[in-house]
């Protein structure tokens, strides 16, 4: 079975902590996840941001039961139940869901559905906007990756309505960001000076220029297929060039990226999204509009009390 969301865990949860003992985040983990019968591949399954992700979900299952008084804190990583959720117990709900905790007024101020007092500045609730079965944790960075991806569209669109010329430095401020090319001038007097042999440029692979990178960097509209990777293929063989990288604007066929899986030379192939997601992330031709930081308990600074 898949993990189970975050919203599903929080009755179980609720139950262990039935026998009114007090109960270690670690033992409920092991608990649950025995439970839904986990398998050892899904008990180590990561969140792109990193936590465990089974265990993140049970943790935000926690946070929203005691926010609605359900279960109490017994010191670091332990909870009890409180007598609010051992009569929501014994109701014998057939699930808990932030639905079902919006009936609590404390839920309410922290989940941000409480209309009787405004916000502030020192508003810590959480924000309404999205409420799926993934974890708030989750939400976020599915937000990011979708304002990630509508940055990639829009950077591409603004790169193919460039100059020649100007995709040629951007180029070159790429690759020297990357840590290729000693300087800009070294880069500036390899590429964009194309020759006959169907080369674009050539850069250091390092700065001390141990090792050269042949390049072809071309705006295409169509998707770039074999015969023009193994044009390049041949341009490297002629300068007698152990490595390439083919830049397009477009895409590549399946043919053209097998190709270059099975012969001798090193031939990196860099499509239009690829292109857009490296500009992002070495910060070329876009700035940082805002930053958000996801912080957790850092257990070993309280451990060494």
């Amino acid at each position: 079975m898949t993990i189970p969301d975050y919203q599903t865990f929080m009755l179980p949860f609720l139950r262990i902590l039935g026998d009114e003992k007090e109960h270690t985040l670690k033992e409920i983990y092991e608990k649950l996840a025995n439970l839904f019968e986990l398998t050892d591949e899904e008990r180590e399954e990561l969140l792109p941001s990193g936590p465990i992700k089974y265990k993140n979900r049970i943790s935000w299952a926690q946070t929203y039961l005691k926010k609605a008084g359900l279960l109490e804190s017994a010191g670091r990583g332990k909870f009890y139940i409180t007598q609010r959720g051992i009569d929501v117990l014994n109701e014998h709900p057939d699930k808990i869901d932030v639905n079902y905790l919006e009936r609590y007024k404390e839920f309410q101020e922290f989940h941000g559905t409480d209309n009787s007092s405004s916000q502030n500045e020192d508003d810590y609730s959480l924000p309404r906007s999205i409420e799926t079965n993934l974890s708030p944790e989750e939400n976020l960075y599915k937000s990011y990756q979708d304002v990630r991806k509508g940055l990639i569209e829009e950077l591409l669109q603004t790169v193919k309505s460039c100059s020649p010329t100007f995709f040629e430095k951007l180029v070159i401020d790429l690759l020297l960001a990357m840590g290729y090319g000693g300087t800009y001038d070294d880069a500036g007097q390899a590429i964009g000076k194309s020759g006959d042999d169907g080369i674009d440029g050539i850069i250091k692979e390092d700065r001390l220029g141990l090792d050269v990178v042949y390049i072809q960097a071309k705006r295409w509209e169509g998707p770039v297929g074999r015969p023009i990777v193994q044009a390049f293929t041949g341009s490297l063989e002629g300068n007698r060039a152990r490595k390439g990288v083919l830049i397009t604007t477009s895409r590549f066929t399946e043919e053209a990226k097998e190709y270059v899986k099975r012969i001798e030379k090193r031939i990196v192939l860099i499509d239009g999204k690829t292109l857009a997601e490296l500009m992002i992330d070495y910060n070329i031709g876009v700035y940082k509009k805002a930053e958000y930081i996801v912080k957790s308990i850092d257990s070993d600074y309280f451990d060494a009390e």
